[in-house]
């Protein structure tokens, strides 16, 4: 790979991950409040942002399945990715806000949130971001299987 195309992965990465840690600290939406109808938790709406489109494309009720799906994903986590940057061909990043925070641990890292990211890379393994309290993110390796998680929000269509 030359020395522009991994500039340029770079800088599409850190774009993706600038506008994530933004709609993760942004104030809520009218769709982020809370709702408690049929099944529905406390906590925010799932989101799915389109990374071509540079915007969310699907908000959806948050519900103790995503909970569970979530917690299956931090309790198989393997590891720090060994890459710093996720992949160009990373189509959908889904924001799946946490009822109560979790920890990760791995190695020498410990890091504990209320909100996870899950980056959807076709034909490429599933990528976990999570940012530490001073907004430092962490992209961890997972074996859990996602695509439970994928049938239900519907994006990318099967």
């Amino acid at each position: 790979m030359t020395l522009r195309k991994k500039w340029s992965v770079l800088l599409f990465t850190l774009c993706s991950l600038f506008l994530l840690s933004q709609l993760a600290a942004a104030a809520p939406l009218e769709a982020d409040k809370p709702s408690k109808v049929s099944g529905e938790i406390s906590a925010k709406p799932v989101q799915v942002f389109d990374v071509a489109a540079g915007k969310v494309v699907k908000t959806i009720p948050n519900d103790a399945e995503f909970q569970k799906q979530a917690a299956d994903w931090t309790n198989s986590v393997t590891g720090l990715a060994p890459q710093i940057t996720t992949d160009p061909g990373c189509s959908h990043v889904y924001r799946v806000p946490l009822e109560k925070p979790v920890t990760v641990q791995t190695g020498g890292t410990t890091v504990a949130s209320d909100d996870i990211f899950l980056f959807y890379c076709k034909d490429k393994p599933p990528l976990l971001l999570m940012f530490d309290s001073q907004r430092k993110p962490f992209l961890f390796l997972f074996k859990a299987d996602i695509q439970p998680f994928l049938r239900k929000v519907g994006i990318p269509a099967a």
